[in-house]
């Protein structure tokens, strides 16, 4: 086989990043554009010794488990990946992954692990969503107008607003609808790009650092109501922020706070050195469970609301809490695993590195009156070691519950885990590969005694995981 060849073949089974995998002369083909039941024409664009990569040009026979995408940019746009595949089949297909995880990296055999807890409504999930002004991306249709000497993807000075392609980070492809967040938010997208565009408003370029316009940022929150219009820019331009505020309230006096985050940073990631808040108080406020959160601009709060409370309910089942617990929060963030299972022990530690989201747990506990929580901030590796210890003057743990990132543990911190030796241990993650490298490295001295997939993010392949332990 050649790169550029294509091929007929039948697709088995999803594969990591939500790519389908098929078999042909001894050689895995993993490949984007089809379902697991197709039979697609594929072109082939990488071909390796032991593996090749293609994407499907055409679905020659498809799948029962096919399903028609809603939104009419899916395909082109990053933000879903398996909106044509039934709901039952991606919760199916997430929990073959954790289980195959568990298998092949952690060397687990015969471990039980649950059906995926599903969402109520896999659509308008999202509390918050990360809007892109950058180089916009043609789709097919619009290439066609263009002159034949213009036809190359890019070749267009207009800017877009909206989320990146698949696997291409300096295209942006408009959006117009969107059923990831709600349809206010697709509108307040719409009317922002309007308005940016009348004027004619430069977006960001991360080769020549220049322009001004770098991101959308909204926040929604699902038991509230409230709602954030934040706009990330390079610089500080007060007459358009004002002029942009008071189109945004004629259009939606439903908006709670308008702010504007300013950042002359090269990276794409949307965070202010500096914030001006032009409307309202600079935050919203969500609740989880008995907890309510204040969620400034810059804060790292879950994205799914309604899963995340199942997600920390799940938690605490699996660790067996009791009145007279120590429970040591690892990874803590903003204390919302920590203040949701608060009233079920004695004390509660969180333990974080970032500072201002120990500050965030400290405020977020005083505005809820919860006494019994504290929060430590520091690198892991030495907070829990000895000396750190001493120094805090810490009570051992009853109880573990570990939320690490995506990369995982760290081996250190692994380590000082075992030494603590808590009776039971809770591990949450959002990345199940390296959930199964730690939890065999934790398996000397703990046996999984539960495994329960959650999935936070329908439509597309990201799978949360929760696994509790005992000593």
């Amino acid at each position: 086989m050649k790169r550029g060849e294509e091929i007929d073949i039948a697709l088995e089974s999803f594969a990591f990043e939500g790519k389908s995998l098929a078999r042909r002369d001894g050689l895995v083909i993993f490949v984007r554009g089809a379902v697991p039941g197709d039979v697609a024409r594929v072109r082939l664009t990488k071909v390796k010794k032991s593996f090749c990569e293609g994407i499907a040009t055409s679905i020659l026979s498809p799948s029962s488990l096919r399903a028609a995408a809603r939104c009419r940019h899916f395909g082109p746009c990053g933000g879903c990946r398996w909106q044509n595949v039934t709901y039952e089949a991606q919760l199916s297909f997430k929990r073959q992954h954790v289980v195959d995880a568990l298998e092949r990296i952690g060397g687990f055999r015969a471990v039980k692990v649950h059906p995926t807890l599903g969402a109520a409504d896999p659509y308008f999930y999202r509390n918050k969503m990360e809007f892109s002004f950058g180089q916009r991306w043609l789709t097919s249709e619009e290439m066609s107008l263009l002159p034949a000497d213009h036809r190359s993807a890019g070749e267009n000075a207009e800017w877009a607003l909206g989320l990146h392609i698949p696997e291409r980070f300096d295209r942006v492809l408009d959006i117009e609808e969107c059923w990831l967040q709600s349809e206010i938010s697709a509108a307040i997208v719409n009317a922002v790009r309007r308005f940016c565009r009348d004027r004619s408003l430069t977006a960001f370029s991360t080769v020549t650092h220049t322009g001004y316009l770098r991101n959308l940022v909204l926040r929604q929150s699902r038991k509230t109501g409230q709602l954030m219009v934040n706009l990330v820019t390079r610089d500080d331009r007060p007459e358009i922020m004002e002029a942009l505020r008071d189109a945004l309230l004629s259009q939606f006096p439903g908006i709670t706070t308008i702010c504007n985050n300013i950042t002359e940073r090269k990276s794409q990631v949307a965070l202010g050195d500096r914030e001006v808040v032009y409307y309202g108080s600079g935050f919203i406020t969500e609740q989880i469970g008995a907890r309510t959160y204040r969620i400034s601009a810059n804060s790292f709060f879950q994205t799914n609301t309604e899963q995340a409370e199942r997600l920390y309910d799940t938690a605490q089942r699996m660790a067996h809490l009791r009145r007279e617990d120590v429970v040591h929060d690892l990874y803590s963030g903003t204390g919302t695993i920590a203040l949701h299972i608060a009233d079920q022990v004695r004390q509660v530690i969180g333990f974080e590195a970032v500072p201002s989201a120990v500050a965030d747990a400290e405020q977020n506990a005083e505005a809820n009156g919860v006494a019994n929580c504290r929060f430590v901030a520091g690198d892991l590796r030495d907070t829990l070691s000895r000396s750190g210890y001493r120094g805090a003057d810490l009570e051992p743990p009853d109880v573990m519950i570990i939320d690490p990132p995506r990369a995982g543990m760290h081996d250190e911190v692994v380590r000082r885990v075992l030494s603590l030796a808590p009776e039971r241990l809770v591990y949450v993650s959002c990345n199940p590969a390296t959930q199964a490298r730690d939890l065999a490295l934790l398996s000397p001295a703990y046996t999984i005694q539960e495994v329960q997939p959650v999935d936070m993010f329908p439509h597309t392949y990201h799978i949360e995981n929760v696994v509790g332990l005992f000593r």
